[in-house]
C-alpha cells in the first residue's frame, strides 16, 4: 500500500521502485552494518552496484533512510523518494496499527522522526497526494502529521493556529495545498481587512453561540430578503452571495490569494451591519431573519478556513 502511495505521486518506474524496495534492507544482515550500523544503506548501494543494478535502484537503497534529521537532505531522485517514502509510511501504519504511539517524551520507535521524514518528501518535491486516501483516520495517525505539521511550520515562524484552521475543513489533506492556504491565510491576516473580517467573524461567531444557547438551536433557517429593515442588511446579503461564489470558485482553482481577496471585500458591509443594525430585534422574525445572515457569514468565511480555530 505505501509502496503505491509513493508511486502515485512521484510516478517512477514501477519495476525499479519494486527492485529497490525488495533489496533497500538486505544490507542488514551483513557482518559490516552489523559492526558498523552507520553504513546501512550505503553498504547496499555497494553491493548493488557491485552486482549490476540499475543506477537508480543503487541510489535508492542508500537513500531510503533520508532525510534522517532536519538538516538531512531530502532525496529528489524519483525512485529513491518513492522507496523513502513507503518505508516511513510503512512503518508508521505498522506501529500506529498495533497501538505502539508516542506518548509524552517517549519515542522508542523514532515515529515522529518518521512523520516529519514523511511531511519533507511531500513538501520538498511538491508531491500532490492525499494522505487521508491511504491512511487509517480512525487510529489517530492524520492527527499525528498534523501535530508534526504544526512543530516543524512553528520551527519555520508559521503559527500553528493558522494550520489548524485549515486542517480542521476537514479532507484538507493534500500537504501542498495546505501550506499554500495556509501561507495566503497569513498574509491576508497580516492586513487590515483579514484582522477586521476575523474581528467581525468572531462577533457574529459569539453571538450566534450565546443566541443559540438561549433558543437551543444552531439552525436559524435562511435568510428572508423580504424582512430587511434597511440598506446595510441587503448589502451585507448581496456581498455576502457574490463574495462566497467568487470565493468557492478561487479554491476550486487552488487560488487561494483570489479567495482571500473575496473575503476581504466582506469587511466594510458587516462593519456596517453591526454598527447600523440590531442583531436582536424585538420582532422575533427580524431576529431570527438577522441570526440567519450572522450564520450565512460564518458559511461563507468557514469555506476558506475555520476562522474559530484562529487565535486573537
Amino acid at each position: 500500500m505505501a509502496v503505491r502511495l509513493a508511486q502515485k505521486a512521484v510516478k517512477a518506474p514501477d519495476d525499479q521502485v519494486r527492485r529497490a524496495a525488495v533489496l533497500a534492507k538486505a544490507d542488514l544482515t551483513t557482518g559490516m552494518v552489523g559492526e558498523f550500523p552507520e553504513l546501512q544503506g550505503l553498504v547496499g548501494r555497494r553491493i548493488a552496484e557491485a552486482q549490476g543494478e540499475h543506477a537508480d535502484v543503487a541510489c535508492a537503497i542508500e537513500e531510503h533512510y533520508a532525510p534522517r534529521g532536519p538538516e538531512d537532505r531530502c532525496p529528489q531522485d524519483p525512485v529513491s523518494i518513492c522507496v523513502a517514502l513507503a518505508e516511513k509510511l510503512d512503518t508508521l501504519t505498522g506501529f500506529f496499527a498495533i497501538d505502539e504511539k508516542p506518548t509524552g517524551s517517549k519515542d522508542p520507535f523514532a515515529l515522529r522522526r518518521a512523520a516529519l521524514g514523511v511531511i519533507r518528501l511531500i513538501v520538498e518535491n511538491g508531491l500532490r497526494l492525499k494522505l487521508g486516501d491511504y491512511l487509517d483516520a480512525s487510529n489517530g495517525l492524520l492527527e499525528f502529521f498534523a501535530d508534526r505539521l504544526k512543530v516543524q511550520q512553528r520551527e519555520k515562524g508559521m503559527r500553528h493556529d493558522l494550520i489548524d484552521a485549515v486542517f480542521s475543513l476537514g479532507g484538507e489533506d493534500d500537504l501542498v495545498r495546505l501550506l499554500a492556504r495556509v501561507s495566503a491565510l497569513d498574509a491576508f491576516l497580516k492586513s487590515d481587512d483579514g484582522a477586521n473580517l476575523l474581528a467581525g467573524y468572531k462577533r457574529a461567531a459569539n453571538i450566534l453561540k450565546i443566541e443559540g444557547k438561549k433558543d437551543k438551536t444552531a439552525d436559524w433557517g435562511t435568510v428572508d430578503p423580504a424582512l430587511f429593515d434597511g440598506l446595510d442588511e441587503k448589502t451585507l446579503f448581496e456581498k455576502l452571495g457574490a463574495a462566497g461564489k467568487e470565493a468557492a470558485k478561487a479554491l476550486e482553482l487552488e487560488d487561494f490569494a483570489a479567495a482571500m481577496r473575496a473575503l476581504a471585500s466582506l469587511r466594510a458591509p458587516i462593519d456596517a451591519f453591526f454598527d447600523h443594525v440590531t442583531v436582536n430585534a424585538d420582532d422575533p422574525e427580524l431576529r431570527r431573519n438577522r441570526l440567519a445572515l450572522l450564520a450565512q457569514i460564518r458559511t461563507a468565511v468557514d469555506q476558506v478556513a475555520d476562522f474559530s480555530k484562529i487565535e486573537g
